[in-house]
């Protein structure tokens, strides 16, 4: 596994062909890039990314090796990156689903307040056992090798202490997602769509009062420095959350001889699903503790109040259900799946 970072050294394109012509993993027999929008030390990257990355190739016994490029250093956007994989620009990607708005209906199910709520585990295997059925027809041009989630969007505010929706009333506030952006309307604020490592500048220029963010960002953006508030529900409860995909191109993928896309396979099951889930928990606790022992303030509603926010959320789901029905999508039965899928793998 080779971590590349070609601010140096920009490939895009045509120009990706030449990236592996004079590195090591040319003796490998089977070279792919993953790409991906945060840094080479956000735990993404090292808690999950380089770790599934390098069973993989040990698993092949020196068959596979996987090149991964953070930072976007391969040129272009996050919101670009599912296409990059679409095209072949790269083998691989990791991205953010909600950069790409509208391509991805079915999944979004899972981004909803009141859908996911605070079990990572959990949603991981809810998303895996709706795939074939429910999900899969809306991913195009990629093998999609896992789906996850992180532990969910709290409230992180510059200088105000939230404590119900009419406190947000009035303020601007990052969101990563539409659905994110209806969350953000419901509780009476403006929402401001942005990649997450935009999301410091933005606060810091008071473009944003704050913003919906998990835990564990807050180290990689140095976000304590930023902000004094970190607001969730009670028993670590969220206002919905983001979903995420490592996919391949389809192309590469059908090319591939069976026991290598087994190796993918086999390493990217139930079994990681459950150890992803627990990744994100346990950074995101992380993050929450970097920022208390800055000094920030961690606010944990009590469950009245998060009650509160819930009751107000849940037009938002009934929202995406009508918004989807209008493209042939049984909203309904598919927040009913989805919470059922969820609930059969809770503790």
């Amino acid at each position: 596994m080779t971590i590349r970072i070609a601010g140096r050294a920009f490939l895009a394109g045509a120009m990706l062909s030449c990236a592996f012509v004079a590195t090591p993993a040319l003796s490998q027999e089977f070279t792919f890039s993953l790409h991906h929008f945060l840094g080479p030390q956000a735990p993404a990257q090292t808690r999950m990314l380089a770790p599934w990355a390098e069973r993989i190739e040990e698993a092949s016994q020196g068959r596979i090796s996987i090149e991964l490029y953070p930072s976007m250093s391969l040129g272009g956007t996050p919101q670009e990156l599912i296409r990059q994989a679409r095209d072949g620009v790269v083998d691989m990607i990791w991205t953010l689903n909600g950069y790409s708005p509208g391509l991805f209906p079915r999944t979004e199910v899972f981004e909803l307040p009141n859908v996911h709520t605070n079990d990572t585990v959990a949603t991981n295997l809810a998303m895996a056992d709706l795939f074939d059925e429910h999900l899969a027809q809306e991913h195009v041009g990629v093998q999609v090798l896992f789906q996850h989630v992180h532990a969910g969007q709290a409230i992180q505010m510059a200088d105000r202490e939230v404590r119900a929706p009419s406190d947000l009333a009035g303020t601007t506030l990052r969101i990563p997602t539409r659905t994110g952006a209806w969350v953000v309307e419901a509780l009476g604020a403006n929402p401001v769509s942005m990649p997450v490592p935009d999301f410091p500048q933005a606060l810091s220029r008071g473009v944003v009062h704050g913003g919906l963010v998990p835990w564990e960002i807050i180290p990689a953006l140095q976000l304590q420095d930023l902000t004094d508030y970190q607001i969730e529900l009670a028993d670590n409860g969220r206002l919905g959350t983001s979903v995420f995909q490592v996919s391949m191109n389809k192309a590469r993928w059908d090319a591939l001889p069976e026991d290598i896309r087994q190796i993918f396979l086999d390493h990217s099951g139930e079994d990681w699903l459950r150890e992803v889930g627990r990744i994100w928990r346990d950074i995101d606790d992380a993050g929450i503790a970097l920022a208390v022992e800055a000094g920030n303030n961690h606010v944990t509603l009590t469950a009245e109040e998060s009650a509160v926010f819930v009751e107000t959320l849940e037009p938002v789901v009934a929202r995406w259900v009508e918004d989807v029905s209008r493209q042939g999508v049984e909203g309904a039965a598919l927040v009913e799946a989805a919470r059922e899928a969820i609930a059969s793998h809770q503790q």
